[in-house]
């Protein structure tokens, strides 16, 4: 349970500290990564639903055995957006500079698996409480 909390709790911090700041970058992003946003609702949302899974990863950090069955939506979250980088960037609709960030949460991803697949109660723990 340990190495779970862990992850959960330093993704959690890492993704706040990366979103947190988008929130008052979408002009500077639109000079350095033209064009421009043309749905600004759009980029918030993105910027809302993904803060908020960065809190889902504090709570599942907080008691893993009680909200593990979250953990299985926040590896699909981790997978599926770093799928989706991967995919883009195959196609040259992205650059590597886009990409990075995505690796981070491929390998985040993997860590998630990795504390989900730890973090399973075993038969003879059931039977000891």
């Amino acid at each position: 349970m340990i190495f779970a909390k862990r992850v959960f709790f330093w993704s959690g911090v890492y993704g706040i500290l990366l979103l947190l700041p988008m929130y008052f970058l979408e002009q500077k992003l639109g000079i350095d990564f033209p064009p421009a946003t043309n749905h600004p609702e759009q980029y918030y949302a993105f910027i809302g639903v993904a803060l908020a899974f960065q809190f889902a990863f504090l709570l599942i950090a907080r008691d893993v055995r009680r909200y593990r069955a979250i953990m299985l939506p926040a590896i699909g979250e981790k997978f599926l957006s770093s799928g989706a980088a991967i995919w883009l960037f195959a196609l040259s609709r992205i650059s590597a500079i886009t990409l990075a960030p995505f690796l981070v949460d491929l390998i985040l991803g993997c860590l998630f698996v990795a504390g989900y697949l730890r973090s399973s109660e075993s038969p003879a723990s059931r039977i000891a409480e």
